[in-house]
């Protein structure tokens, strides 16, 4: 799976016109489930991102995770994280996951954040999203498993 992670003060996602998800301070993770993804990766990136220390301490630097900090995760499935660049003009995405197996891990995803304690909010996966966020830091941070 792959996972792009912004530390946020404040972020909601809608679906027309209507905020189907949001937190105040926290995570927004962008998720994207690839071809070959086991049903053991949704659980392994909680709980690694569970245990990721970008959060400020009482001295400033990055030395708190998510749990530490008390924030939230707010869940919004993004397949385009797959897209490769490198040949043409147009991205191609045939190294993510299909649809339903896709929505099945991305589900599995926001289910093992919630199994880590985190109050976790979603979008709706596979709808256009409308995702607003005030980046803290800004902190923004790539994990692939």
């Amino acid at each position: 799976m792959r996972a792009l992670l912004q530390r946020v003060t404040s972020a909601s996602v809608a679906v027309d016109g209507t905020v189907v998800g949001e937190i105040g301070p926290g995570l927004l993770i962008l998720v994207c489930a690839m071809q070959g993804d086991g049903d053991e990766k949704p659980a392994q990136l909680a709980a690694r991102i569970a245990k990721l220390r970008i959060f400020r301490d009482e001295a400033g630097k990055m030395n708190r995770s998510l749990r530490d900090s008390g924030g939230a995760a707010l869940v919004v499935s993004q397949f385009t994280l797959a897209a490769d660049t490198s040949r043409g003009n147009r991205p191609g995405f045939s190294t993510a996951a299909p649809p339903e197996e896709g929505r099945r891990l991305y589900e599995a995803f926001a289910a093992a954040m919630r199994a880590e304690g985190f109050e976790t909010a979603t979008g709706i996966f596979g709808a256009e999203m409308a995702v607003s966020l005030v980046n803290d830091g800004p902190v923004t941070i790539w994990l692939d498993l």
